[in-house]
């Protein structure tokens, strides 16, 4: 079996669609299903899928398909959210409380242990019974929270600095919506969240003569991206 170093990325991220996947079917009270299931539920094709599940060893029965709890809890090892994590978020404004406010995180096994923010007009207020903190107060706060992960909710002109504070902290995977690239050294994780860039690559798509076929295209790229429903 291959390190975690020389799985794929795309695989990675496929693996998030299927537990998204999974969780509805066993809310649905669905008990198995096959990889063609698993193609028309997720948008990935069976062949795919059976790829993906490959680099992580043996999964499911021939002829009797995969049992849809065991499969959700072993993709959920996989991607080590099988237990609680602690997150950190930095901007109190409009998106840092939406953030708050999406009802998803329970199902993943993320909370959001605490909100900071430079505004003081914003410190101190409460945000679904979060307490906004000082923004300097990250390094300490984060010793006693042990966070790794960080989410940038910030200005473009903030990212960069705000993103050396979380890593000086302990953090070493951030999800930026600033929509600038960050600089981090190799062992920190940075995913970019830009929602001007998908709406522009949506704009393209949508004005092609035929719009199924640039879907078509997308697909055979294995451009998946992430959702979190």
């Amino acid at each position: 079996m291959p390190s975690e170093n020389q799985v794929p990325l795309p695989a990675l991220e496929r693996l998030s669609t299927y537990i998204r996947c999974l969780m509805q079917l066993e809310r649905d009270g669905v008990e198995s299903i096959s990889s063609q299931d698993m193609e028309k539920f997720s948008g990935v094709s069976a062949a795919q899928f059976r790829k993906d599940l490959s680099y992580f060893g043996e999964f499911g029965k021939r002829g009797i398909g995969y049992n849809v709890r065991d499969l959700r809890e072993r993709i959920a090892h996989l991607l080590r959210i099988d237990e609680e994590q602690n997150v950190l978020l930095v901007g109190a404004g409009n998106l840092g409380s939406a953030l708050i406010a999406y009802p998803g995180w329970r199902s993943y096994r993320f909370k959001i242990a605490a909100v900071f923010d430079r505004d003081p007009a914003k410190i101190g207020t409460v945000i679904r019974r979060l307490t906004v903190r000082d923004f300097s107060e990250i390094v300490e706060a984060n010793r006693t929270i042990g966070a790794r992960i960080g989410i940038l909710a910030i200005p473009a002109w903030e990212a960069q600095e705000v993103a050396e504070v979380l890593m000086s902290a302990g953090v070493t995977g951030l999800i930026n919506f600033a929509p600038v690239k960050i600089q981090a050294p190799p062992h920190v994780v940075v995913r970019e969240v830009c929602f001007i860039c998908e709406l522009a690559v949506l704009s393209h798509l949508v004005n092609q003569p035929d719009p199924a076929e640039a879907r078509d295209g997308e697909r055979q790229g294995e451009r998946v991206s992430l959702e979190a429903n």
